[in-house]
């Protein structure tokens, strides 16, 4: 029963996603289904089918999935669009589930011009985050901002398109009718050209040794049968070969093909969130100078620091990439940025959640778990009283950053979703009140 209301969660209509999150409150009320107790695990940077999530899933089926493995706390990341916020706040709220919705775009750094940073071969271009943001719409200036990043990524996702088709004609896609039904949202990425360019192949090519043979001359590498129709490695050398730096699809940033770091900071502000810096593996010349990347983001707003774990570690090994994380992660605690974690799912084969068990990550679970604390405890006070980390009452209240974190963690500890909506809290009430009103 679980499997057939679970796929019926990441179908593109929110009506039938909302009737089968009601099938699963049912199917938890006469435990038919259960779910794990929270532990000591989170995932807050799991991506959504509103950009690209391997798996399909869809905010609603994450919460819920989150929900069944014990996550202690859960949060979607989407790129340039705030579209599955409400809907995974909303199902994590009904499922007494902690959570938190973010954004993430990439932006230019002008500091950083000639450095790569984290977007590999794009001097200048960096990867960041809006995290825990309160809502999904944003008026205003914020709405025009927020409507500017997505038209921009779809124009970038166009142009892409049409170089790339140039390059596997006979092959080639239709943006309308080949690329948008993949995202309920409009908003397709790279990673869906890839599937659309295989599912394609499959029906212009007549027979496997034909589309073996296509994807073999215009890869320039040797493939299998078990490759397609499609494949991780397939779509993944599809993405390396055509649309990455060196290919026939990339196209080099031009002057105002990205907001500016302080232009994305101006916003997130303003829109109730955390600027966040999205750090990748210390190796890049950008990260290599990371005392100077993290003063440059943290001029314009910037309080937290986002982090996929999995990703820098091998188990067993300790390298270069492990005394990087390490290091990293000493660095944000030594300033008192709240640190963010998760595996992003939208690359086949990564994981629900980063291995907290491993010997490699174990000692920093508690710095991770205090983070999702803090993002869940500000999303929480953001929306019910415009209190969240970064507001005017957190300014007042708290000197050091030291006892702002401590009263986030506490505070996203002591509630819990379900009483949200009982909370009376008013801006003139000062931290340790709250504390204990919650706690009573």
């Amino acid at each position: 029963m679980s499997e057939q209301f679970e796929k019926q969660m990441d179908s593109f209509n929110p009506a039938e996603r909302k009737a089968a999150l009601q099938q699963a409150l049912e199917a938890l009320q006469s435990k038919t289904v259960g779910v794990k107790p929270a532990g000591a695990f989170v995932n807050m940077h799991a991506h959504t089918f509103f950009s690209f999530n391997c798996y399909g899933y869809s905010p609603t089926t994450f919460a819920w999935l989150a929900k069944k493995e014990g996550l202690a706390a859960a949060g979607i990341v989407d790129f340039d669009v705030l579209d599955g916020v409400d809907e995974f706040l909303g199902t994590a709220a009904t499922l007494n589930l902690r959570a938190c919705g973010s954004i993430e775009t990439r932006v230019f750094v002008p500091e950083f011009a000639e450095m790569e940073i984290n977007s590999p071969g794009e001097p200048g271009i960096a990867y960041h985050m809006g995290a825990a943001m309160p809502a999904g719409t944003v008026q205003g200036p914020g709405k025009a901002f927020l409507d500017g990043l997505k038209q921009t990524a779809q124009h970038r996702t166009r142009e892409m398109m049409g170089r790339v088709n140039d390059f596997l004609d006979p092959v080639t896609l239709d943006y309308e009718a080949d690329v948008l039904p993949l995202s309920p949202g409009g908003n397709p990425t790279e990673r869906h050209l890839c599937l659309a360019y295989a599912r394609k192949a499959r029906q212009v090519c007549d027979g496997d040794l034909p589309l073996i043979k296509f994807w073999t001359d215009k890869l320039g590498r040797s493939l299998e049968l078990n490759d397609f129709p499609e494949s991780p490695a397939l779509l993944n050398a599809i993405r390396a070969k055509t649309m990455k730096k060196g290919g026939p699809g990339y196209a080099a940033p031009q002057a105002g093909a990205f907001p500016t770091l302080h232009e994305m900071n101006a916003f997130v502000l303003a829109a109730g969130g955390i600027p966040t810096l999205a750090w990748l593996d210390g190796t890049s010349d950008g990260e290599q100078h990371i005392r100077q990347l993290l003063d440059v983001a943290a001029s314009s707003g910037t309080a937290a620091v986002s982090i996929i774990p999995d990703r820098n570690f091998t188990p067993g090994a300790a390298d270069e990439k492990l005394a990087n994380l390490q290091q990293f992660v000493a660095l944000a605690e030594t300033r008192g940025m709240p640190i963010l974690v998760g595996t992003e799912m939208n690359s086949f084969g990564q994981k629900f959640r980063d291995n907290f068990e491993s010997d490699e990550l174990k000692p920093m679970v508690p710095i991770f778990l205090k983070g999702a604390y803090i993002a869940y405890a500000h999303t929480v006070l953001q929306r019910a009283a415009g209190m969240g980390y970064l507001s005017g009452w957190a300014q007042k209240c708290f000197c050091e950053v030291e006892d702002k974190n401590d009263f986030f963690e506490a505070f996203g500890k002591a509630v819990e979703p379900q009483q949200v909506n009982a909370l009376q809290i008013e801006p003139t009430m000062a931290p340790p009140d709250i504390l204990k009103a919650v706690s009573a």
